[in-house]
């Protein structure tokens, strides 16, 4: 066990940089993880990560405590760990990890989410969390969207990351052109409603930038303008909000 205190120190500054620059991670291959339950799903997924962390004071929490049983750890003062960690009020657990590399090709014959800017970490997170929990097995990010492997988004992501294929800075236009399915984007103009709309799989889903939603080139490519009715006052919805509506229906039609 060895006690970090100081900002100086050498595994600290490096620790802070990977949890701040995606630059650093790229170049390095690693990333930071959040909280026993992702590291756990790290390790069940793919294998021991390369270095457990643990905040000074949460060594004998009742989780912790058991999680680090017979393993070596490095731990970082309290106030150290509130400065690397991607939420406010820190776990008290994190890990450094290989980021996974998407080394199948994309699949043009299996369903697929596309992300089109979407820049909120936390609705990156969710997004991937929810297409992972309706069976989806690929995500396709366009550049502009955050970094899928940044903490803010594996804590949000809670384990999707580690049983999708993630490819980021993709052409979500030359995706669509060559998919071997249906393409379905959310969209208001000349769209039909989620509930009476009919498609063929496989399905590859667009989900646009918060605010902006999406790209009019990519709106056009797609075969289908999918809206989802809203009877009530509000006239939108958040992106991660409407895509589990969106997956959730169509994984009920396959089920029914």
């Amino acid at each position: 066990m060895k006690l970090i205190q100081s900002r100086d120190n050498a595994f600290y500054k490096q620790l802070k940089r990977l949890a701040e620059s995606g630059r650093e991670r790229r170049k390095s291959g690693q990333t930071v993880l959040d909280g026993v339950h992702l590291v756990e799903a790290y390790e069940q997924a793919i294998g021991p990560v390369d270095t457990l962390i643990v905040g000074e004071s949460a060594q004998q929490a009742g989780e912790i405590a058991r999680f680090l049983q017979g393993r070596d750890i490095v731990v970082l003062s309290d106030a150290l760990l509130r400065e690397i960690a991607p939420v406010d009020t820190p776990s008290g657990l994190m890990a450094v990890a290989a980021m996974p590399q998407a080394t199948a090709a994309v699949h043009r014959q299996k369903d697929a989410i596309l992300l089109d800017g979407v820049q909120d970490p936390g609705n990156v997170g969710t997004l991937l969390r929810t297409a992972a929990a309706a069976g989806i097995t690929q995500a396709i990010l366009s550049p502009g969207c955050a970094s899928a492997w940044s903490p803010k988004v594996l804590r949000a992501g809670q384990g999707a990351h580690f049983v999708l294929a993630i490819h980021e800075e993709a052409d979500l236009l030359d995706f669509i052109a060559r998919y071997e399915g249906t393409t379905a984007v959310t969209c208001l103009d000349g769209a039909s409603s989620l509930y009476e709309a009919r498609w063929e799989e496989p399905l590859a889903w667009i989900f646009g930038a918060e605010g902006l939603g999406v790209r009019r080139e990519l709106i056009d490519a797609a075969q289908l303008r999918i809206k989802i009715p809203m009877p009530g006052a509000v006239e939108s919805l958040n992106v991660a909000a409407a895509a589990a509506i969106c997956l959730f229906e169509a994984l009920r039609r396959r089920l029914s």
